[in-house]
């Protein structure tokens, strides 16, 4: 009953209200509190730039909600759940769409039955690159669903390779299409990943989705990018599209040199003597080592 009573978090109506959070019950049967719901987030269309990350580690996670990024995605693998349960704990009270694996649902029922583990382990939402029929299986059974539409790297032979899509009429009737067959089968938002930025501003005034723009310029509802690429965590060559706020790559690489330089020390100071020192040894009180060697000459 306390969870009821007081929300994810624990933290109490009055509180959660007074911080814009709104209490909510996950499709899994969780209480919680979140700052956005999907009626929340598309009534922000039209009225305001959303802007979301994808976070790898709880920490980061962590920094975004505190940094207050309006939404996250966050990778899903069905058969290693607990980072993805670790993320949602390490950022309790943000929207978060948990991507799914396009290859882990073969069916309909395969579908719908991913989308209920993800959800019942805290997500808010599925971000998907399934097919209209998939997805309109999972809206039906209560699912939010965000497709997936432009550029879809897992699909991009298709598309001729990863490379910008939608810059000839016929690719950008196609991107329009995409998005209509998803807007069709319930979804309330899509991804659109790597088209002209004034193409997807002229989608998204025409379709009821939230628009993700992930190198589709300011034309979206939403400013996406990887936590990787804000935080600079791989090192170069980056994606054209994105921008470095951090350059976290840097920082590892001297912690790795600072590691490298401390186990060095540290073999140099035992092969010299110089470690274990005095303060760092336990003294025998006087008269032990007497005793000791006495008792073992009576044995």
């Amino acid at each position: 009953m306390a969870s009821h009573a007081t929300g994810d978090g624990g933290i109490p109506p009055r509180d959660a209200a007074r911080r814009g959070l709104t209490r909510i019950m996950t499709l899994g049967g969780a209480y919680g509190t979140r700052n956005y719901t999907v009626k929340g987030l598309r009534d922000c269309k039209g009225r305001k730039v959303l802007v979301e990350t994808l976070p790898f580690s709880p920490e980061e996670a962590a920094a975004a909600e505190e940094a207050g990024i309006d939404t996250m995605k966050v990778r899903f693998d069905p058969g290693r759940p607990d980072l993805a349960a670790e993320i949602r704990r390490a950022a309790p009270h943000t929207f978060m769409a948990f991507s799914v694996p396009l290859v882990a649902a073969a069916s309909e029922t395969e579908a719908v039955r991913l989308g209920y583990q993800a959800m019942s382990i805290g997500a808010d939402a599925i971000m998907c690159q399934w097919s209209p029929r998939f997805v309109a299986a999972a809206t039906e059974a209560g699912i939010p669903i965000q497709g997936h539409a432009g550029l879809v790297p897992r699909r991009s032979t298709w598309t001729g390779g990863l490379r910008a899509v939608g810059k000839t009429l016929d690719e950008a009737l196609w991107v329009w299409q995409e998005i209509r067959r998803l807007e069709e089968a319930g979804a309330y938002a899509v991804e659109v990943e790597v088209i002209p930025e004034s193409l997807l501003a002229e989608i998204t005034r025409r379709t009821s989705l939230l628009t993700s723009s992930i190198g589709g310029g300011s034309g979206g509802d939403i400013q996406f990018l990887f936590a990787d690429d804000i935080l600079g965590n791989t090192g170069a060559p980056y994606p054209r599209h994105s921008k470095q706020y951090r350059d976290m790559y840097a920082m590892k690489q001297r912690m790795q040199e600072e590691r490298v330089a401390g186990f060095r020390e540290f073999i140099e100071d035992v092969q010299t003597g110089a470690f274990p020192a005095p303060e760092h040894v336990i003294k025998a009180p006087p008269g032990l080592i007497e005793d000791f060697l006495g008792a073992l000459d009576e044995d």
